[in-house]
C-alpha cells in the first residue's frame, strides 16, 4: 500500500493505493488553522476504516509545495517519521503539478505566493509563475482552476475545484516504486514555502521578471 499525503493549501488531502496504483481510500477537507492536529488522526481514521495500517505501507508520497509554513512543515515531518521509522522510500511531488493531474479539466492551477501573489502553474508548463492578485482575474477568467479555499473569495477565484493532489501523488509514487526508485533522499527533500523561489517568473502589469 501507498500513502500520499498533500498539505500544502488550507484544502489537505490524504490517498491510499495499491501497488498498482488501484484506489483504497482517500479523504480530502479544508482546515486553515488545525493542519498540525488533524493530519495524524485523519490519517490513522482513513487507516481503521479501510482495515491497514502502518505495517501495511511500502511507500509514501508527499507533496511539497509551495505552500503555507504550517502545513507543509507538519506534513513533511509525518511522512519522514513514518519513512525513516518504517524503511520505507519517500517521493516527494510538487503540489500544483499534482492537483493537476487530479483534476484532467483544469487548465491551472493557484496557490498562494504572498499577501498580494499566487503562483499559477498552467497545463503543459513545467514551473509556476507568480502573478499579482490584481492580474489573475484578468489572466485566468473562464478557465477551469485547481485552487485552495482561502484564495476563491480573496483572490476572485469563484468557481474553481478544490485541490485533492494526494490520488495523484499515491498512483504516481506506485509507479516509481514499481519502477524499483529508491525514493528521495530524507536528507535533503525539502518543501517549498511560499516565498517566490529564486529562477520563477514574476508576472505583473504584462512585464516578467526573474528572480
Amino acid at each position: 500500500m501507498i500513502v500520499a499525503i498533500d498539505a500544502a493549501s488550507s484544502d489537505l488531502s490524504l490517498s491510499l493505493v495499491s501497488h498498482d496504483g488501484a484506489a483504497i481510500g482517500d479523504e480530502a477537507w479544508t482546515s486553515p488553522q488545525r493542519q498540525s492536529a488533524e493530519l495524524l488522526p485523519r490519517l490513522l481514521d482513513l487507516f481503521a476504516r479501510h482495515e491497514t495500517g502502518v505495517r501495511d505501507v511500502a511507500a509514501l508520497a508527499i507533496g511539497t509545495g509551495p505552500g503555507s509554513f504550517t502545513g507543509l512543515r507538519v506534513s513533511m515531518a509525518l511522512a519522514k517519521g513514518l519513512a525513516h521509522a518504517l524503511r520505507r522510500p519517500l517521493y516527494g511531488f510538487p503540489s500544483l503539478a499534482a492537483w493537476l493531474d487530479a483534476e484532467p479539466e483544469a487548465l491551472a492551477a493557484v496557490a498562494r505566493a504572498g499577501a498580494r501573489e499566487a503562483y499559477v502553474l498552467t497545463r503543459g508548463t513545467t514551473a509556476p509563475v507568480v502573478v499579482e492578485r490584481d492580474e489573475l482575474a484578468a489572466r485566468l477568467g473562464g478557465v477551469r482552476l485547481v485552487a485552495p479555499a482561502e484564495l476563491v473569495a480573496t483572490f476572485g477565484l469563484d468557481g474553481a475545484t478544490r485541490p485533492r493532489g494526494a490520488i495523484a501523488m499515491a498512483r504516481a509514487a506506485a509507479a516509481r516504486l514499481a519502477a524499483g526508485d529508491p525514493g528521495d533522499d530524507l536528507a535533503t527533500l525539502e518543501p517549498l514555502y511560499l516565498r517566490a523561489p529564486r529562477g520563477v517568473a514574476v508576472e505583473a502589469e504584462g512585464r516578467v521578471t526573474w528572480l
